[in-house]
């Protein structure tokens, strides 16, 4: 596959077609609210941190998106926050005024016929030379391991590290990341936090959520902690902080 990979702001005719991408997330995934300081202001504010591929054989079909996030970073820590934190520090400092020292991933999603096609390696590096271009020593990535919701009961502080005999990441995605240069650093245990009433998840997943305790979702990484008593469940998703040197 010919791919062509460009920033948004090159191609604004493509922010229309952007979130209307086939896809595998799940519903509930779109219910983070930290979300929208980000994806509906992407296409003005953030377009020169959105990459976007097409196939030179179809072009002007999306092929698939990157979305990157430039922010300040409060300290050499990667935030506990992960996702959520680097959002909403990346909109205080552009709402502020402060000029970002900091750059970091928030996804790469590929069109759902083109999963395995080897997409995602290419937007990964496309990513890297981005943000190198963009003047960062660093990008780093709040990374969503795309086998661990097959064990949501493993912890991610294990899950994270493990390896397979070659010394990768037993998590193909985890795999991607390192084999482009990254380095697993920590887990982010509190990445994405979404909230509900318990007629919200029961639309969003279509599962009764009728009894207090975990329940295990398809898609989510961990357990979402349904509360009966108080209508409401709360799934708080960890992800593992890579840290991609760029010099």
């Amino acid at each position: 596959m010919s791919l062509r990979i460009t920033t948004l702001a090159e191609r604004p005719g493509f922010a229309a077609a952007l979130w209307e991408m086939e896809h595998g997330w799940q519903v509930f995934m779109f219910n983070d609210p930290v979300a929208d300081l980000f994806y509906p202001i992407a296409d003005r504010a953030y377009a020169d941190y959105v990459l976007v591929a097409d196939d030179d054989a179809e072009p002007g079909r999306l092929v698939a998106r990157a979305c990157m996030i430039p922010y300040t970073a409060k300290d050499s820590e990667l935030p506990d926050g992960g996702w959520d934190a680097v959002i909403r520090q990346g909109w205080l400092a552009r709402e502020t005024g402060v000029a970002p020292d900091s750059v970091s991933a928030l996804e790469v999603t590929v069109r759902r016929d083109l999963l395995g096609a080897g997409v995602s390696p290419r937007m990964v590096a496309a990513m890297r030379q981005h943000a190198a271009r963009r003047g960062f020593a660093e990008l780093v990535a709040p990374v969503r391991p795309n086998q661990k919701h097959l064990e949501p009961h493993t912890p991610m502080e294990e899950y994270a590290f493990r390896t397979r005999a070659d010394g990768l990441p037993y998590d193909a995605w985890l795999r991607v990341h390192v084999r482009a240069g990254g380095r697993i650093v920590k887990v982010a245990p509190r990445s994405m936090v979404v909230a509900g009433t318990l007629a919200e998840w029961r639309e969003w997943t279509g599962l009764p959520f009728d009894r207090t305790g975990p329940v295990e979702v398809p898609g989510a990484l961990g357990p979402v902690h349904c509360d009966v008593a108080h209508d409401h469940a709360v799934y708080v998703e960890p992800n593992v902080w890579v840290r991609h040197p760029l010099r």
